[in-house]
């Protein structure tokens, strides 16, 4: 619900006989619906067609499933027997209710950095959001990851509990967006590269990383595969809309989006973008080997005849409809694994409410075999000023594979 109708059902609830909220109560509630927003509890917690928090879909990590739960105030299922001090322990520390050890698919290594008073207040909304009777099986791990015990060991290799520091040096602008990223908004959860122990690695912040099928890119401001060659309004625009000059967003983007950077206030959006644009170096990396002549042949002619209507022949694509591919960043990650599965299984563009339309790319896999998917990536990627490593059809099949799972 937007802040208009919340204030609203808080005054109707007054009226009716419901819960009696005071002018300050309400303003916290509405302050953490909004951390609601830059936490995007809605993209985990949420099922398509089910009810607000009640749980979401299995998270596919490396190790197993994992089920986000339901974070409803329901006694019986929800977090209804939960005091405030449990919510902020689990939120700080990864430890729940009754000492239940979280599993970092909840972002707690990130959370640990929010303030106190913005973890009441995501805690007093959460109070006020419809309960409902819906029990989640979260962990769904096998045996002995099962055991949370684990955790214990987890914690002292990989997490210390510690809230966010400002940097006296920086601008006030860009603290409030390093807040963000690194906290609430979790942003290194899904784009930093992993340890073998599902660890951030914290050498390598927000350089990109494989997530349930997708890579999430490089989003320093590196300028052959990160934001360099975007400006910051370019990086607003994009978080706001879905779209800009340089990219459409699909998968796990999208939703992220739909359920969180499109609702964030413009003053947020910009100081997010002040951020990630001061990470990294705006200097190309080192620069791949030319591919094999045979394959950029055959790659264009791949091109030519499926891809060059909307995208063009020059890769220069159509405005907000289709993205150009040349100096496109998701073209030059390391990874071509995003792209494979664009080409493989198609995609829809996030709907938003400054970008209404959603155009979509088809699924190519019932019409391109692994090693014509392989040759007009290796030529997209080497075309038009790209410069990434080429695709082989090893890396097209495991794609394939985990698209029919």
């Amino acid at each position: 619900m937007n802040k208009l109708v919340l204030t609203l059902a808080i005054g109707a609830a007054a009226l009716t006989g419901g819960p009696a909220w005071s002018a300050d109560q309400a303003d916290q509630i509405i302050r953490g619906q909004y951390q609601a927003v830059l936490g995007d509890c809605a993209g985990c917690h949420t099922r398509a067609e089910g009810k607000p928090l009640a749980g979401g879909l299995p998270l596919e990590t490396p190790f197993g499933a994992l089920v986000p739960p339901n974070i409803t105030p329901d006694r019986e299922t929800g977090i209804g027997s939960w005091s405030e001090a449990d919510f902020r322990s689990m939120m700080k520390s990864g430890i729940g209710h009754n000492g239940v050890r979280l599993y970092p698919a909840m972002p707690y290594p990130a959370y640990t950095r929010m303030n106190d008073r913005d973890i009441s207040d995501l805690w007093a909304y959460l109070t006020t959001v419809q309960p409902v009777s819906n029990k989640v099986e979260a962990n769904q791990l096998p045996f002995p990851l099962n055991i949370r015990l684990a955790m214990l060991g987890w914690n002292a290799l990989n997490f210390t509990e510690a809230s966010f520091q400002p940097d006296p040096s920086k601008s006030a602008e860009w603290n409030r967006g390093a807040y963000i990223v690194q906290g609430a908004g979790h942003c290194g959860t899904c784009h930093s590269p992993k340890s073998f122990l599902g660890a951030d690695k914290d050498s390598e912040f927000l350089q990109g990383a494989s997530l349930q099928g997708w890579f999430a890119p490089d989003i320093t401001n590196n300028a052959q595969s990160g934001l360099g060659k975007w400006s910051e309004e370019d990086l607003v625009k994009y978080l706001k809309t879905g779209v800009n000059a340089h990219s459409i967003a699909s998968g796990p983007m999208a939703e992220a989006i739909e359920n969180s950077t499109s609702k964030m206030t413009d003053p947020d959006l910009k100081a997010v973008a002040v951020y990630l644009k001061s990470l990294g170096s705006d200097v190309d990396s080192a620069q791949p080997a030319k591919p094999d002549a045979t394959r950029m042949t055959a790659g264009e002619a791949i091109y030519r005849d499926n891809c060059s209507a909307c995208h063009g022949g020059d890769g220069a694509g159509s405005g907000a409809l289709f993205p150009s591919l040349a100096g496109n960043s998701i073209v030059a990650q390391g990874s071509s694994e995003t792209l494979a599965r664009l080409v493989l299984a198609g995609s829809q563009a996030v709907h938003t409410a400054d970008a209404p339309t959603t155009p979509a790319m088809p699924s190519m896999a019932w019409r391109l075999k692994d090693q014509e998917v392989a040759d007009v990536l290796t030529y997209v990627r080497a075309s038009w000023g790209n410069a990434a490593p080429a695709v082989s059809s090893g890396d097209v099949a495991a794609v394939r594979k985990g698209l029919t799972r």
